[in-house]
């Protein structure tokens, strides 16, 4: 039995494939408001192997001039998110433990090719709020570690419908996606993995 360090958990298969599949129809419909872009990484410039949105009052952006945030509007159209869909809700009041709702929902689509080095969510100014993060689509390599970067990690599987949630003493631990594995799942017809992410910004 994997043992993940505390206030990390995992719950496979918390999604059945019809709740994935009309997430993933959501999703499509937030992405034709609020298109996927790239964040580049603080001072270099270097783009992520990711490409991303938002949806809810704030959304995450990144940008080479100034670093990561949180801002009502997208960044290339300048429009408001899209409004956050009832299902995530959901979601979040059935699993976060936490009494106000979700601020932000990031989605992140992976290629089969791209990966995410390990990290903290810690823009936040609400830690006492968990991080609820969704796979969908193709299968990934998870890693999660303790506080600091150079903790030891472990890594496992994270299937189509998996949820983890990292909260209480578990909410800054550094965590990554080390692979994609391709062709692990059908539910994204043209392959690769969406990352949904709830997280609370403001107390």
């Amino acid at each position: 039995m994997l043992k993940l360090p505390t206030g990390v958990s995992h719950l496979p298969d918390y999604l059945d494939r019809p709740r994935q599949q009309a997430l993933v129809d959501i999703i499509r419909t937030i992405v034709a408001d609020a298109p996927l872009f790239v964040p580049v990484m603080p001072g270099t410039g270097k783009p992520m192997s990711v490409r991303m949105t938002n949806c809810g009052p704030l959304g995450w952006v990144t940008d080479k001039q100034r670093g990561y945030r949180y801002q009502p509007t997208h960044p290339v159209t300048g429009k408001p998110w899209p409004d956050m869909p009832a299902e995530l809700l959901e979601i979040w009041n059935d699993l976060s433990g936490y009494g106000k709702p979700p601020q932000a929902c990031l989605v992140n689509f992976y290629s089969d090719e791209a990966r995410m080095g390990l990290h903290q969510d810690k823009d936040e100014q609400d830690l006492a709020a968990p991080v609820v993060s969704i796979s969908l689509g193709n299968g990934c390599l998870f890693r999660v570690g303790g506080l600091a970067r150079n903790d030891r990690t472990l890594s496992f599987k994270l299937s189509s419908g998996d949820v983890v949630v990292l909260g209480a003493e578990g909410r800054l631990c550094f965590h990554g996606v080390d692979k994609i594995y391709p062709s692990t799942s059908t539910l994204l017809k043209n392959g690769g993995r969406i990352n949904l992410t709830l997280r609370r910004i403001t107390p």
